[in-house]
C-alpha cells in the first residue's frame, strides 16, 4: 500500500515521502495512529501543492535575507565601552550587545544566535562581524567600539 508520510517515522522516512509499505503496517501503525495517509490521486495533488507552496516560501526567505544583507553591509552599529590607556577594554562586547544596539538604533531585529563572533570584542575600533541571515545567506555589520 502506498502511503505518504505525515510524521517523521524512524526507519520509515521524513515527514511528505511518498513510500509502500505492507497493508498491515500500514492500517494497524501508520493510519491508526496519524502517522501517514492513503496515497490517493486527491492526497498526490494535496502534496505536490503543499511542496509548491513550501518552495515559493523558501525562495522569497532566501531574497529576503538578500535584501537585508545588503542593508546591513551599509550599517554601523556604535556601542561604548570603557577602556584601558593601550585601547583595550575592560570587558568585551558580546553577540548579544550587538543584536540590541542593532534593534536600538535601527530597528532590525536578528537573533544573537545568528551573529557568528568567535570570540568576543576586546578591542577599541571598528571590527566587521559576520551574519548568518539564511541557510545561504551570509551578511557582515559594521561595529564600532568607542571609549565611553
Amino acid at each position: 500500500m502506498k502511503v505518504i508520510l505525515l510524521q517523521d517515522v524512524k526507519g520509515k522516512g521524513k515527514k511528505g515521502d511518498v513510500k509502500n509499505v505492507s497493508d498491515g503496517y500500514a492500517r494497524n501503525y501508520l493510519l491508526k495512529n496519524n502517522l501517514a495517509e492513503e496515497a490517493t490521486n486527491a492526497n498526490m495533488k494535496a502534496l505536490e501543492a503543499q511542496k509548491k507552496k513550501s518552495e515559493q516560501l523558501e525562495q522569497q526567505e532566501k531574497e529576503e535575507a538578500m535584501d537585508l544583507k545588503d542593508t546591513l553591509a551599509e550599517l554601523t552599529v556604535e556601542l561604548k565601552a570603557k577602556s584601558g590607556d593601550s585601547g583595550r577594554l575592560f570587558g568585551s562586547i558580546t553577540s548579544k550587545q550587538i543584536a540590541e544596539a542593532l534593534q536600538k538604533e535601527h530597528g532590525y531585529k536578528i537573533d544573537k544566535r545568528k551573529i557568528e563572533l568567535d570570540e568576543p570584542i576586546r578591542a577599541l575600533g571598528y571590527t566587521t562581524v559576520p551574519v548568518k541571515l539564511h541557510q545561504e545567506v551570509s551578511g557582515s555589520i559594521k561595529v564600532h567600539v568607542a571609549e565611553k
